[in-house]
């Protein structure tokens, strides 16, 4: 049974087309209704788990969302990044290129990981931070 659906509500961003989600069931802290942030495709937001994309965060390319991560604000996920486990993405934080955030992992502010950057265990990344490369 799918858990969420990908509205009519569209917009434009990086040259992609997004699409709003709405919830279908009951899960952790959503309820059947709800209205989620933007991806772009399916495969970007697992139909599993308790993940989820709130606000007016975004998710697109070939990142994944999944396990019980969510993603909110107005952040962004894109490139190949995964996130997952129990991690947490918002603010205006960036996760992209290779980069993997999971665990307890958190990026907010205007943090940005990406490369082939980690952020894992109970990391915390905020502010103006940046993890990149083999980091």
């Amino acid at each position: 049974m799918k858990k969420y659906e990908l509205t009519d509500e569209t917009k434009e961003f990086d040259g992609k087309t997004l699409y709003r989600i709405r919830a279908l069931i009951d899960f952790g802290l959503v309820k059947a209704g709800d209205f989620g942030g933007w991806i772009e495709k399916e495969k970007n937001l697992s139909q599993e788990g308790r993940c989820w994309v709130y606000d007016n965060a975004s998710v697109f390319g070939n990142a994944n969302v999944y396990g019980d991560a969510n993603v909110y604000g107005d952040a962004n996920v894109f490139g190949n990044a995964n996130v997952f486990g129990n991690a947490k993405v918002f603010g205006n934080g960036l996760v992209f290129g290779n980069a993997k955030v999971f665990g307890n992992g958190l990026v907010f502010g205007n943090a940005n990981v990406f490369g082939n950057g980690l952020v894992f265990g109970n990391a915390n990344v905020f502010g103006n931070a940046k993890v990149f490369g083999n980091a």
